[in-house]
């Protein structure tokens, strides 16, 4: 019994002395990669790319220094392309500023028994130096600085059928700055490659197809502009369709499109400045062939611009494609770009004639008096009048024109003369001008007078030129 007690108390003993010796075994491993890795980097670490475990601070510049010498810069382009920036074209090399030693010192050797099996990666900036004009030649020189390609965002296009999104164009535009930015981060810190797509070289379109600004404007333009409306100005014509009618859009406080009423109203106001002719200057051929220039009055067409802006976009809003005519204020005997037609009463004041026409043959014809007030333009018939008091006499046919002017007969004078050098009083001679009983209008002679009535409605046109 005693001895095996005995045996039991000597395998304790063997049992805590081998515990002890694992004990101080281990303490004294453990102190000693304290120690060793006070000096040398953990297992697993990484500077500036180089696998840089178990070296010391002498070793690992001189490692960095090997590394740095035959460094190549994978620069990667967008359509798989790739180009290299190699260290001696940079003037790239590495300089000992103590960075490793502080990296170095600032591990914690304290747990350097968890390092195993792990990757750290550390980077040191300052650890080297290039030419920075050698590098910004070598960026100056790369093919992907070359013919570049700008970016065009997407956009709504007419295709002739209807509006369609446009793709984007991505292009191979480098944003220099950027580009030289990563070229210099990688370099300095030991990256093997940068990738231009990736790091965001690339200047790229700022509006894609697929944006949800842009698809939806596309669907309401098309729906917005989905009618076609033809203005008939006779031998002319005004086509408003999507092409126009997009001109017309405007955003509402959703940022939806919606027709704009002002931008329909600048558009009428348009067709008004072109084919309103009240006033306007006419090339008018004479009853001899000859060519005058005929100015002001009032005859001619004007758009009553209000009525047609509400019409308008009442049209466009309904989707009514449609030929119309304009809303008119006051129209003329012809839409033709010759308004005045082939209808007219012309007066010729220098020569003293009046012709009327009907439908381009002359219905009447004869020799006229006026005063020097008698104004020149395109006139338009306003009434028609018989047995007519004119400034206190009575006249047997009046025409009525330019608000208080009128063609009339003047039962008290008699005219002598023939049609070719116009008509004369004798107690006048020749000096129309200073007859005051004209006034302004137009006298003819009394055996003239019916068959000039006779020959002129209302609203037909007065051509008066001098």
């Amino acid at each position: 019994m005693a001895e095996k007690e005995t045996k039991m108390n000597t395998g304790r003993k063997v049992l805590i002395g081998v515990i002890l010796l694992l004990l101080l075994l281990t303490a004294a491993a453990y102190g000693f990669g304290v120690y060793y890795f006070s000096e040398y980097f953990l297992p697993g670490s990484f500077v500036n790319g180089f696998n840089c475990s178990y070296m010391d601070q002498a070793g690992t510049e001189k490692l960095l220094e090997q590394e740095t010498e035959a460094y190549v810069l994978a620069v990667q382009t967008r359509g798989n392309g790739q180009e290299s920036i190699a260290a001696d074209e940079i003037g790239l090399k590495y300089t000992s500023d103590g960075s490793v030693g502080e990296l170095l010192h600032s591990q914690n050797r304290f747990l350097w028994f968890l390092s195993f099996g792990q990757h750290k990666t550390y980077k040191v900036p300052s650890s080297v130096s290039y030419d920075q004009e050698l590098l910004e030649q070598k960026i100056r020189s790369l093919n992907c600085m070359k013919d570049n390609i700008a970016p065009v965002d997407a956009r709504i296009e007419d295709t002739g059928e209807k509006f369609e999104i446009i793709p984007e164009t991505v292009g191979t535009q480098v944003n220099r700055e950027r580009l030289e930015e990563e070229i210099v981060k990688a370099v300095t810190t030991g990256d093997p490659a940068v990738n231009l797509e990736e790091d965001g070289c690339y200047d790229n379109p700022q509006v894609y197809e697929d944006d949800e600004r842009l698809v939806r404007d596309c669907e309401q333009m098309n729906e917005l502009t989905d009618v076609v409306i033809t203005y008939d100005f006779s031998d002319r014509k005004e086509t408003v369709d999507r092409s126009v009618i997009c001109g017309w859009l405007t955003r509402d406080e959703n940022g939806d499109l919606m027709l704009d009423k002002e931008k329909i109203s600048a558009y009428v106001a348009s067709l008004g400045e072109k084919y309103d002719t009240v006033g306007s200057s006419r090339t008018f051929e004479t009853y001899d062939n000859r060519e005058v220039i005929v100015s002001g009055g009032d005859y001619g067409w004007v758009i009553d611009q209000e009525k047609e802006t509400e019409a308008l976009y009442q049209a466009v809003a309904e989707k009514k494609t449609q030929v119309r005519e304009p809303e008119y204020s006051q129209k003329a005997m012809s839409r033709d770009t010759n308004d005045i037609g082939y209808t007219y009463v012309e007066v010729d004041l220098p020569n003293h004639r009046l012709v009327v026409y009907q439908n381009g043959t002359p219905a009447a014809d004869t020799g006229i008096i006026s005063s020097s007030g008698t104004p020149a333009g395109v006139y338009t018939v306003q009434g028609m009048d018989t047995s007519a008091e004119v400034n206190g006499k009575t006249v047997n046919y009046r025409i009525s024109f330019g608000g208080g002017l009128g063609i009339q007969d003047d039962p008290e004078m008699n005219f002598t003369g023939d049609l070719t050098g116009g008509y004369e009083d004798p107690g006048l001679g020749s000096d129309f001008s200073s007859w005051g009983g004209t006034e302004g209008n137009v006298v003819v002679p009394s055996d003239q007078a019916a068959l000039v009535f006779q020959n002129v409605t209302e609203d037909m046109p007065i051509v008066i030129y001098k």
